[in-house]
């Protein structure tokens, strides 16, 4: 890895995300009433596009703000096309840096029809539009309560489904802080982010269903990235996929998510996500999975289905990382998808030095620092932050995240009495013989059948 590259900064970089900013402080306070200093923000996003095919319509936007929804839209528009822009030029990089080939671009693909769904649409528009006028700071429950008859008619339509997902959540989160005049800390980035999308989401065919295509061939596991709330989990497995044709070996992601009580937790989520995927098993015993016509998305994105897959071969990761990583195409990202926060590459690291500065971890590649994120390193396996620091080899995902590059570790090689031993975040996912795995199980075992117990009881009352 060129480590060098990614400490260098990109042109235009920090003006395209403080045009951002500055948009994202004006929907604190809200559009219909700017406050002095925020005034600019709807004007600063509009000269960062000019030049664009959307600088008239932004343009028009910043000065009649308040006047129609088509704005709100545009305005919309132009923050996801800043961010979208970040998002490739640090994606650009970061392949740069490692010396990977992307994936070809998405085109987006027509989206559902029918005078229902649309009348939907506007509404949901609407209420998002009033959030906008009102701010951040500005809203009360009545206003947050507006998404809720919005919400109950679209769940029904598969069409409509995760519109209304992203609105029932948005729409928690703000009623949980209600009122907004009394928020010491407002999560602007977030919240316009979510704004955002479901604003562009609103528009006939945005949330259309990716185009998906069928893999045959051998998925080789690379790691896992493990994601836990209070109330769901999620295990998303890299791996590399090589065609049964003998095609370029390319990157893929398998998911899969559960709902939990919030008593479940670390190793306790394997039991709530193992049933729904047999590739967590194979992941967990170090095989490969053999696929016959998997769905898979323009993405790179298995729409996982048993019928298509059987356990395969043996198949170290750490070896996949060395011999088949570096010649896989990455998968190309959809149009609302380019995100700073979405850049999650693939990445196998070794022959670097660590070094640790109090609770902060690097590792120093040719003379060059890269943060090393253990903040993301989960407690449903057996690798740990202590693990990292004493790694020689370590496969991760290269993230960007407080202006900066960063390695989330998925799996890590060290030493230990002479013998290399890897370590991996989903190495218990299949199940485990380890001590501390078998008791931290034991007691998950305990408490989800307790919860089960109770829940049938509730049932037959």
């Amino acid at each position: 890895m060129r480590a060098d590259l990614l400490a260098e900064p990109i042109a235009g970089l920090d003006e395209a995300l403080a045009a951002v900013d500055a948009f994202d402080q004006a929907l604190v306070t809200g559009l219909l009433r700017p406050q002095p200093g925020r005034a600019t923000g709807t004007a600063d996003l509009a000269q960062a596009v000019a030049g664009t095919p959307l600088a008239a319509r932004v343009a028009e936007a910043a000065e009649k703000a308040v006047a129609g929804e088509d704005h709100f839209v545009a305005l919309a528009a132009a923050r996801t096309a800043l961010l979208g822009s970040v998002h490739d030029a640090l994606l650009a990089r970061a392949r740069e840096a490692i010396a990977r080939p992307g994936g070809e671009e998405i085109a987006p693909a027509p989206g559902p029809g029918g005078q229902e769904a649309v009348n939907l649409l506007v509404a949901a528009r609407s209420w998002l539009s009033d959030l906008a006028r009102s701010g951040w700071q500005g809203i009360d429950h009545d206003v947050v309560s507006g998404s809720a008859r919005i919400v109950s008619e679209m769940l029904p339509d598969p069409a409509l489904r995760r519109l209304a997902t992203l609105l029932d959540g948005f729409a928690a989160e703000l009623a949980a802080s209600c009122p907004g005049a009394a928020l010491d800390r407002v999560p602007a980035r977030r919240w316009a982010d979510l704004w955002a999308r479901a604003l562009l989401l609103t528009l006939p065919g945005a949330a259309a269903a990716p185009a998906t295509g069928t893999a045959t061939g051998r998925l080789l596991p690379l790691g896992v990235d493990v994601r836990e709330h209070a109330t769901a989990a999620q295990a998303q497995v890299h791996a590399v996929f090589e065609p049964a044709d003998g095609g370029t070996p390319r990157l893929v992601r398998a998911s899969v998510s559960a709902p939990k009580p919030d008593t479940v937790v670390g190793v306790g989520i394997w039991q709530l996500l193992r049933p729904a995927m047999s590739l967590l098993a194979a992941v967990g015993e170090g095989r490969a999975m053999d696929l016959t016509d998997m769905p898979v998305t323009a993405e790179g994105d298995l729409l996982w289905s048993e019928e298509h897959a059987r356990q395969g071969e043996p198949a170290d990761p750490f070896a996949t990382a060395r011999v088949a990583l570096p010649t896989a195409t990455d998968a190309p990202t959809a149009p609302l998808d380019r995100h700073p926060a979405r850049i999650a590459v693939p990445v196998f690291l070794e022959g670097y030095d660590c070094q640790k500065d109090d609770d902060a971890l690097a590792f120093t590649i040719a003379g060059h620092p890269l943060a090393v994120d253990t903040d993301r390193v989960p407690a449903a396996g057996p690798l740990t932050p202590e693990a990292v620091a004493g790694a020689s080899a370590c496969v991760g995902l290269l993230r960007w995240d407080a202006g900066a590059y960063r390695v989330q570790p998925l799996a890590v090689e060290k030493t230990v009495r002479k013998k290399t031993v890897a370590l991996h975040a989903g190495g218990w996912a299949g199940g485990t013989t380890d001590k501390a795995g078998v008791k931290a199980e034991k007691a998950a075992t305990d408490a989800v059948a307790a919860l089960r117990e109770r829940a049938g009881r509730l049932l037959r009352t």
